[in-house]
């Protein structure tokens, strides 16, 4: 492929759903959407994708009943610690003055910097909300711009993914639910950015 996007925005949508179809409870889907996690950032930087923002969770998602907010938490909680393993750049935004948010993740709240020696930028937005974003000054104002967002789930909508950085991002939706995630549907993805005539507004 001669068009890679520098910088894809993951929306990993259909955890509840999944589960409900699989006769669990609603929060145990979480769970199993941290192994296609990893698999996706492992096909992304085998494509030479350079950034990967995944979207983990919301500021309205706490209004959701607790034993799904305590489930999508964890799951944060442990994707992060998943991510870190790897050769990548983390960065983990989100309101860090709610309750909310884990204490478990403060410590990735701080842009690391360090030589650029290739390594797949990977940012994690947890307790994430686009009015608290504007309000706080931008406070995502060092992720940069977004050429693809892809969502799971059949869902045709951002739910406040990072309003500013994706301004001008191509979107791409997966049918699929997140948990059934296969590397050919990221590749489909890939494969459709290249038909896209990106003008930024030219």
């Amino acid at each position: 492929m001669k068009r890679i996007p520098k910088h894809i925005g993951i929306i990993p949508d259909g955890n509840r759903r999944w589960a409900k179809g699989k006769g669990l409870k609603k929060e145990d889907g979480y769970a199993y959407g941290l192994e296609p996690g990893m698999r996706l950032l492992q096909a992304a930087r085998s494509y030479g994708v350079q950034e990967l923002t995944f979207y983990g969770f919301t500021v309205d998602n706490c209004k959701r009943p607790k034993e799904q907010v305590a489930a999508f938490s964890r799951a944060c909680i442990e994707a992060v610690k998943m991510i870190e393993k790897e050769n990548v750049q983390l960065y983990v935004v989100g309101n860090t003055r709610s309750a909310c948010f884990p204490v478990e993740l403060l410590p990735y709240t701080e842009r690391t910097c360090r030589q650029d020696d290739g390594a797949l930028r990977v940012n994690f937005l947890v307790n994430y909300g686009w009015e608290w974003d504007m309000k706080n000054g931008w406070v995502s104002s060092e992720i940069p711009r977004i050429d693809m967002v892809i969502r799971w789930g059949g869902m045709c909508r951002l739910s406040g993914f990072l309003p500013i950085q994706t301004v001008y991002s191509d979107f791409y939706v997966v049918k699929e639910l997140w948990p059934d995630f296969l590397e050919s549907q990221f590749v489909d993805a890939l494969q459709w950015y290249q038909k896209q005539d990106v003008t930024l507004g030219g």
